[in-house]
């Protein structure tokens, strides 16, 4: 184990089936920051089946060792047997810190390494430096409005970071990095779940992963003069003019090559499946340009997407809370406005 104690940064590569998630290479960067700051390098972690190719992408993207295992029975995510794996390695070489993309499953499994480590775990960060040999981090708070500076006085320090708040180094083609087998602790018939089979989601782009989102909110139900079909009642009514709406909203998302988001009032309406809520109680994303349709701001919301590098609203009521966070802002009928703006964009795409 004496080769692992120069690495003291440790990022673990989340992935699908041997494919990486884009977040993966952002935290690999922040972590190559991180070790030339705290002196030393920084090893990939990646676990599962037939990821030999994943290792050396780890390496070509500046990692100096890559902690591998591939085992059948990590072909699937299942957190008990990588928590365990990873938990043991981590007993053994005491990096100082571990980061880990804020995935779904990433965020399972460095809770459960935290409480195997008896660590604190510091989620959701967007900003990291080192100050006195400790990791500073910065992350929002009260959904949102505020960032708070943050550290862990536990070792190792194990932090997740919002995607998109980070950078992704250059890769270079070739490069090699320490290979360090570790073999799967956890036999088959001690793993506790089991994985049935995948279902595709709805959704054309990654929400978490797309540099351009297009939500709609509540207001989408409001068509100034489309009729529904006879024969409905009022929630069913309502229901049929928001999907028109959501048919404008996912015409200028296709048209711009973005994820459709939405709010949890629009969520919580019946107007489109909860995959696509943005807030804080559904997806946190950090997108380059965020536009908002028929959405009033709540702090749910907000909490959500506050970090869009750029925001958009477009709003009938000239006093909607989302535009003290917009950079532009269009006051007018989402119905008249997204069409318009889907026939420029696809224009001057040329698409």
């Amino acid at each position: 184990m004496a080769a692992t104690t120069n690495y003291p940064v440790w990022v673990y590569i989340d992935h699908f089936k041997g494919r990486a998630m884009s977040a993966s290479w952002e935290v690999l960067g922040a972590g190559l920051e991180l070790a030339a700051s705290l002196g030393g390098g920084v090893a990939a972690v990646v676990l599962g089946k037939d990821v030999s190719a994943l290792a050396q992408q780890a390496a070509e993207y500046g990692a100096a060792a890559v902690f591998l295992t591939d085992d059948p029975t990590l072909e699937d995510f299942r957190p008990e047997p990588l928590a365990s794996l990873f938990s043991t390695q981590a007993r053994q070489a005491q990096p100082e810190v571990i980061l880990f993309p804020t995935t779904s499953r990433s965020r399972e499994l460095a809770a459960m390494v935290g409480i195997d480590l008896t660590a604190g775990v510091l989620p959701d960060v967007v900003a990291l430096h080192v100050e006195a040999g400790m990791v500073q981090a910065t992350r929002p708070v009260y959904a949102g409005k505020l960032l708070a500076n943050v550290s862990c006085l536990t070792k190792p320090q194990i932090i997740t970071l919002r995607g998109r708040s980070f950078s992704p180094p250059a890769a270079q083609p070739g490069r090699v990095a320490e290979i360090i087998h570790l073999a799967a602790l956890t036999p088959e018939d001690q793993i506790a779940t089991h994985v049935e089979g995948y279902s595709r989601p709805s959704e054309k782009v990654s929400l978490t992963d797309a540099a351009v989102v297009v939500s709609g909110g509540r207001g989408v139900s409001n068509h100034p003069s489309e009729q529904p079909p006879a024969g409905l009642d009022d929630k069913a009514a309502e229901i049929w003019r928001a999907q028109q709406g959501f048919k404008l909203v996912t015409e200028l998302a296709d048209a711009l090559g973005a994820a459709v988001g939405a709010s949890r009032a629009a969520v919580d309406a019946g107007y489109i499946p909860y995959a696509h809520q943005v807030g804080q109680t559904g997806k946190l994303i950090s997108p380059n340009l965020y536009i908002a349709c028929g959405i009033s701001g709540a702090i749910q919301h907000l909490a959500g997407m506050r970090t869009s590098k750029m925001i958009v609203a477009i709003n009938k009521d000239p006093e909607a809370p989302i535009f003290k966070m917009a950079r532009f802002g269009v006051v007018g009928d989402l119905y008249d406005i997204l069409p318009a703006l889907s026939a420029e964009f696809r224009r001057r795409l040329g698409k």
